[in-house]
């Protein structure tokens, strides 16, 4: 029985770790925060939704990066890294992908959590 529990207790612990790890990785902010590093500037936005949804609105002077273009890595190795590169999609789950890849090439990143969705019901600006 005791074995079980220290087991449980362990497996628990790591868990946590793991998410706690991942949640920080993810740099995931919420929408005010998202617009107050905006305002401060030194920053590359960026919106990896298609075309069309980013024609339906997006952050002002967002560039339009879909990342499920042929030539998304190519386009996202191009941009400054003495910025940092603040990405947003519909929901979250898009940029958090971009985020990770944004990451692994050495760019500092913050990822807009929830997505535009966020953004809007935060009360927050769009562009069409």
């Amino acid at each position: 029985m005791k074995i079980s529990k220290l087991f449980f207790l362990f497996t628990f612990i790591a868990a946590t770790a793991a998410l706690t790890s991942c949640n920080a990785q993810s740099n995931q902010v919420d929408a005010k925060t998202f617009a107050a590093k905006i305002k401060e500037g030194n920053v590359t936005l960026v919106d990896v939704r298609t075309p069309d949804e980013y024609n339906s609105g997006h952050i002002a002077n967002a560039t339009n990066i879909d990342i499920y273009s042929n030539t998304f890595m190519n386009q996202i190795g191009a941009l400054p890294k003495d910025k940092t590169v603040m990405v947003y999609c519909r929901s979250g789950s898009r940029s958090a992908q971009a985020a990770a890849k944004l990451r692994q090439m050495g760019y500092t990143v913050m990822d807009l959590a929830g997505g535009i969705g966020s953004w809007s019901g935060a009360g927050m600006p769009v562009v069409r």
